[in-house]
């Protein structure tokens, strides 16, 4: 608490006139980002020409989301802020699962997605791989970038599931985009 105050230039006893204790600051620190990323994902589907470009604009959002991001925060939330990492995976189940799940929808229907992808399957593959990309133990920091470990899994995921009139706007929407 003695860091948060100096380092947003207040007192201890005003941020406990708000918060009771850090946990409280941490969580109302990432219930705010995620709802604050959720808008920004909602945007980008309704500006996007279709599904494969709302992906390459989420890729392009994810990148610089996680370029701005300490490599270990989703450590230090698993650990030390298990309430906070709760809120987390509930966000991820409840609001990114169906996103996911509409835009291979919508890929289908417009014929840039294969008609014979699981979605319930590869939706959640894909929420999962967020977070496996943000795993230290198996993308340590000091050997990948977190922005390009992302960047690579949604590329060869998009890539996965798209036909060939999806694959010319990958590489269309890529070359604008990104």
């Amino acid at each position: 608490m003695d860091d948060i105050a100096h380092s947003l230039s207040i007192s201890k006893k005003t941020i406990y006139r708000w918060f009771n204790e850090k946990e409280e600051i941490v969580h109302a620190c990432c219930t705010g980002d995620l709802e604050e990323h959720y808008r920004n994902c909602e945007e980008i589907n309704r500006n996007s020409r279709d599904a494969v470009h709302e992906i390459i604009g989420i890729m392009n959002f994810l990148s610089e989301m996680f370029s701005r991001m300490n490599p270990n925060l989703f450590y230090d939330l698993k650990k030390y802020h298990p309430h906070s990492y709760k809120a987390f995976r509930n966000f991820k189940e409840k609001k990114l699962l169906p996103m996911v799940e509409e835009n291979l929808k919508r890929g289908v229907m417009e014929g840039l997605y294969r008609e014979d992808i699981n979605i319930k399957i590869l939706s959640r593959l894909r929420i999962e791989q967020v977070e496996l990309g943000l795993n230290a133990e198996i993308f340590p920091p000091s050997k990948y970038n977190y922005p390009e470990v992302q960047i690579a899994l949604i590329d060869h995921f998009l890539h996965g599931i798209v036909t060939i009139k999806g694959m010319k706007l990958i590489d269309k929407y890529k070359e604008k985009i990104i």
